[in-house]
């Protein structure tokens, strides 16, 4: 089968979020409901980071594109298919439209810590201490020895923007910007 003939499943949680309503049992319950060829589409406020790395364990590969300042769309494929997520969709590509509020009006301070081998609570401490000293548009770069879940909660609601990337060794390096 190509990813054509896939049939997609979208799932819109952003209103839940919003509302403070926890969506994860209606997201494991769609899960529940995928075919091995099916798309799964997952809107949300953030970028979904710990169900990342707990779908994988259920053999579901994700892609995640932020379209929007609370808009993130996950594509979730059967990992078979994890080659149909470097492939776009035109008809469901957003295009990219520069936001002149997202360019600082000066230059972006950018603070390096490598987290690695510290025990917790450490590196979360560490990294709130340096996003504390950062002026707004600073950006904090870390290198943790795996995906910070709870620090990426934190910085949900201190309202930063990140990215994450999982490294091939387990580790994983995060891009966070203060607003």
């Amino acid at each position: 089968m190509n990813r054509e003939d896939a049939k997609i499943v979208e799932l819109d949680v952003r209103e839940q979020l919003r509302n403070k309503l926890e969506p994860f049992q209606l997201i494991m319950d769609t899960v529940k409901a995928l075919g091995k060829d099916d798309i799964f589409v997952l809107h949300a406020t953030f970028k979904p980071t710990p169900l990342l790395g707990f779908l994988k364990m259920k053999c579901l590969v994700g892609k995640s594109t932020q379209h929007g300042k609370e808009h993130w769309i996950t594509t979730f494929v059967h990992k078979k298919n994890k080659t149909w997520l470097e492939q776009v969709d035109p008809a469901t590509a957003v295009p990219e439209t520069p936001d002149a509020s997202d360019e600082p009006a000066f230059s972006t301070n950018i603070i390096q810590l490598d987290n690695r081998g510290l025990e917790p609570p450490k590196p979360m401490v560490r990294t709130l201490a340096a996003l504390d000293r950062c002026k707004p548009g600073d950006e904090v770069h870390i290198h943790n020895d795996r995906v910070p879940v709870f620090l990426i909660e934190e910085l949900n609601s201190l309202g930063c923007t990140y990215t994450v990337e999982e490294q091939p060794d387990g580790t994983a390096k995060v891009q966070i910007r203060k607003p």
